[in-house]
């Protein structure tokens, strides 16, 4: 997990950047974090570890996933449970300065900041943001340690693309009738979720777990939209993957469980079902085609 991006732990609590520093940071055998403040914004994005955090007055158990903004000036502290476990946190601080900057292009930058008000939030985000979340905090630790040309634009960009994410996740997740009356965006975000994860674990359950909707309303939107069942959609889809490798030579044997199939007897009978043809065949003719006369081979 990104361990050459990692920082060894601030002792300072104050920013030396005019804007924004972000960090991630991974301990072993780490102690306890004596209450403070910052002059700044913390973003704080708990990854691993067995710690509390104490702050406005109330004290949260941390779990994988839980973001935590605490405004300037608010006393907070940690307490770690178990100093043998990895203690993995991203932590972002930024100034309310920045915050006004970015307001210039839109209100929606400063809705998590406004929502935290002097007291602070804290948020848990669902497997799939989180893992998306993650990706866009290590490019921008990533870029602002490079050399690369373009650098400075590069975090820029990153760091306001990170910073609307979070703002938008938040607001989507207290606003969930603005997704439509239809699903229409729960439904996008499937389509895209299964071209991206097509060999991996696709069951209802699963996505269920990850969108953080019940497994009876995706069967309804998907159904509704598509005009057949998520598992008929699913299985097509792993056909489809399945034909392409065909088409370039490789074995039904070889292709199965990289279509996203765990029984070669299942996808052999979705294949020949599908498109009136065993795999095996299919294969030959492609084969036969490419190697023929004025073929592709």
């Amino acid at each position: 997990m990104k361990d050459n991006l990692s920082t060894a732990f601030l002792n300072r609590q104050h920013m030396i950047s005019k804007d924004f520093e972000i960090y991630y940071f991974n301990d072993c055998n780490f102690r306890n974090v004596g209450e403070h403040t910052h002059s700044c914004y913390e973003f704080y994005f708990f990854l691993e570890g067995d710690a509390t955090v104490f702050f406005a007055g109330s004290t949260h158990r941390l779990q994988n996933g839980d973001m935590v903004v605490i405004p300037p000036g608010a006393e907070h502290s940690v307490r770690i449970h178990d100093p043998d476990v990895p203690y993995r946190r991203i932590v972002l601080w930024i100034t309310e300065s920045f915050l006004l900057q970015l307001k210039v292009h839109s209100d929606e930058f400063l809705y998590l900041a406004e929502k935290a008000g002097c007291s602070g939030l804290i948020w848990h985000f669902g497997e799939l943001a989180f893992t998306t979340l993650q990706r866009k905090a290590f490019h921008v630790i990533e870029e602002i340690r490079s050399d690369r040309f373009g650098r400075r634009t590069a975090v820029a960009l990153g760091i306001n693309d990170l910073l609307l994410f979070i703002n938008r996740m938040v607001f989507e997740g207290l606003h969930p009738e603005r997704d439509g009356k239809d699903g229409s965006n729960l439904y996008r975000s499937l389509l895209r979720y299964i071209d991206e994860h097509i060999t991996e674990d696709l069951r209802l359950d699963t996505l269920s777990g990850l969108f953080y909707v019940s497994k009876y309303h995706i069967s309804h939107i998907f159904r509704e939209q598509m005009g057949m069942s998520l598992h008929q959609y699913i299985i097509k889809k792993r056909l489809a993957v399945s034909k392409e490798a065909l088409s370039n030579g490789r074995r039904p044997s070889e292709i199965f469980e990289e279509s996203g199939f765990s029984d070669y007897s299942v996808f052999y009978r979705a294949f020949v079902k599908e498109y009136g043809v065993s795999p095996q065949k299919m294969m030959e003719k492609n084969v036969q085609t490419a190697t023929a006369p004025g073929g592709t081979g």
